[in-house]
């Protein structure tokens, strides 16, 4: 079985990727989307996005990085997809699954579920535009308003060539409220020969059982869940393989070293105080002492006044730890 980390664009840059797939669990990770449109790419587009490029499109401790793109024209879908192959992309991802309203007004991710035609043509274009040892993936939703297109979509995706493709267990209409339609992806996974990974509303290894049991895929995919319980795919595997639970993850620690690898890369005081605060509170959700953290910090715009926050917060933390021992 493998544990995807799922692609979300605004969150999950390389910095969260390298920090992730440190903590452990992560088999593969997903950019967020290139946006094609007409033209094709320069290099330094696809290098924003995935610098893991320069290193065998993989992050520093060896987790191969598929490269996304989202897009509603074939031919330059296929340009750009064959550009980022030659930069050393180890797989090309699809984007047929972004239900963000700009996106889909401008033709691209969730609205082209609406045309399986479509999502032939641009598929079957990017698999022969790419070499053959370059996988063609492809993640979408259920369908646009409703499942109708669900099966034919996938299939449709499958004769275009793609090696196998996640599904996200809901409808574009359907956005990301509860729940994810898990036996819906198995309807489509009775239908296809490729393999068809799992998406949607795993935020636990009950809910993990669940979806596997449901959709009956091996494989599944999770995003807010991993950024809410930045070890989720360690627990799960390690629960797979029977093996003890890891010690309770340091969600402080988790931000102090995401802020040290953003000074490290230069990032502007701006970006620090943004996402540092942005994660705060996405851990926030599952950890009362984050979310407390967040309620101090949601306003400051100092990143050194933010990061003696944080270092405050873990000693906080330490302290609790010592006096229950």
């Amino acid at each position: 079985m493998r544990i995807v980390l799922a692609p979300m664009e605004g969150v999950v840059d390389h910095i969260v990727r390298d920090l992730l797939t440190q903590i452990g669990g992560i088999d593969q990770c997903v950019t967020e989307f290139v946006r094609v449109s007409d033209q094709l790419l320069p290099p330094r587009v696809f290098y924003r996005l995935c610098p893991e490029l320069h290193h065998e499109g993989k992050t520093p401790n060896g987790v191969p990085v598929a490269l996304q793109l989202l897009g509603g024209k074939a031919n330059p879908m296929a340009e750009n997809a064959a550009r980022a192959a030659e930069l050393g992309a180890p797989s090309i991802d699809i984007n047929f699954g972004c239900p963000a309203k700009t996106v889909n007004r401008h033709d691209g991710g969730a609205s082209l579920l609406r045309e399986p035609k479509r999502l032939y043509e641009i598929t079957h274009a990017i698999r022969q535009a790419v070499p053959d040892t370059t996988p063609v993936t492809a993640k979408i939703r259920l369908g646009f308003e409703d499942k109708t297109l669900a099966i034919e979509n996938a299939q449709a995706l499958e004769e275009a060539g793609a090696k196998e493709i996640t599904v996200h267990g809901r409808t574009k209409m359907d956005g990301y409220k509860p729940p994810a339609y898990w036996d819906w992806i198995g309807k489509i996974r009775e239908n296809l020969k490729i393999n068809v990974i799992a998406n949607g509303e795993i935020w636990s290894i009950a809910n993990y059982q669940q979806c596997r049991k449901e959709s009956g895929s091996q494989d599944v995919m999770i995003g807010r869940g991993i950024i809410r319980y930045p070890d989720l795919a360690l627990r799960i595997k390690n629960y797979q393989l029977n093996q003890a639970s890891e010690p309770a993850i340091d969600v402080f620690d988790v931000l102090l070293r995401f802020f040290h690898s953003s000074q490290q890369q230069n990032k502007s005081k701006r970006y620090l105080c943004d996402r540092t605060k942005q994660w705060t509170s996405l851990l926030g959700i599952g950890h009362p002492a984050a979310m407390e953290l967040f309620h101090t910090i949601k306003r400051e715009i100092d990143a050194e006044v933010i990061y003696r926050h944080l270092l405050n917060a873990k000693s906080r933390v330490q302290d609790s730890d010592r006096m229950a021992t």
